[in-house]
């Protein structure tokens, strides 16, 4: 027997939730009718269900945030005893049920492809919780070293918070890109009434695209070279000299959007950017 619980992607509870709700966005997105993933979420994580009452536990521990050690491990206590207090037997029934709904409904392998920021500390969670069943000690110290250390994580104010975000964010843009895809579409509502199909296209292969980098960088050389071409179409057309110089410098630009070896979200910013544009000029 190993020294180490091993953890299990396709039982950890948190996970299992956190990839649920991102597959929402991408159901809104491929305009899935059926709402699949949001039915399943309100089916198997509601209040009455072991799942649900699992999931509060796994959110307990990664959301609170003590300054004392004491106080940390004085929590983790008491979710584990909450955790005992589950009915075991129909928790895995109903986790059995979960991931036959999400095999019937999804590529099993696409669906589980996403990477989770949160990872480390939600298979930390699974292995204090498994280790109380397979009588672990190793792993759970472990484990449970992990998850104080995160509960006791440094507060910090908003804006050195938002700065630290954002930092992470440009070093680890695979993990979060479903959270620039929440900023672009809310950022760009604000500004215009709603996402033309360009556009919303271009966010179903930022999201779906996850992984595969190569893939997204081909998709967004393709659609560059044609934005460039549409602009430099409506050239002729322009009488105003000022209008056309910022125009010329626009096309110019378009080139940067194809640099580099991966897609970087400025890029996506400034391609959302330049579909707009051509929707400007063609209303024009």
């Amino acid at each position: 027997m190993s020294s180490k619980t091993k953890h299990s992607k396709i039982r950890n509870t948190g996970i299992l939730f956190e990839l649920l709700t991102r597959q929402i966005t991408v159901d809104v997105l491929n305009n899935d009718k059926k709402g699949s993933a949001a039915n399943i979420l309100k089916e198997f994580f509601n209040k009455k269900t072991q799942l649900g009452k699992e999931y509060e536990l796994y959110r307990v521990l990664t959301v609170e945030n003590y300054t004392s050690e004491i106080k940390a491990n004085h929590l983790v206590d008491a979710v584990v005893k909450a955790r005992q207090k589950l009915n075991g037997s129909q928790l895995k029934r109903e986790k059995y049920n979960l991931i036959k709904e999400i095999k019937k409904t999804y590529d099993i392998n696409d669906f589980f492809m996403a990477r989770i920021p949160n990872y480390k500390v939600n298979a930390s969670i699974f292995k204090v919780f498994d280790s109380n069943t397979d009588g672990n000690p190793a792993s759970e110290v472990d484990s449970r070293f992990t998850i104080v250390e995160h509960v006791t994580r440094k507060q910090i104010s908003n804006k050195k918070e938002e700065k630290k975000l954002v930092e992470g964010y440009k070093k680890q843009e695979k993990d979060l890109r479903l959270l620039a895809y929440g900023i672009l579409v809310e950022k760009f509502n604000k500004k215009y009434s709603s996402l033309s199909q360009t556009q919303k296209k271009l966010l179903k292969e930022y999201i779906n695209n996850i992984s595969n980098t190569n893939s997204l960088k081909e998709f967004v050389e393709t659609e560059t070279i044609k934005v460039k071409s549409k602009l430099q179409s409506f050239l002729p057309k322009v009488s105003d000299k000022v209008t056309k110089i910022k125009l010329k410098e626009a096309i110019n630009q378009a080139e940067t959007l194809m640099k580099g070896r991966i897609v970087e979200d400025k890029q996506v910013v400034t391609l959302m950017r330049y579909y707009q544009l051509v929707k400007e000029l063609e209303n024009v």
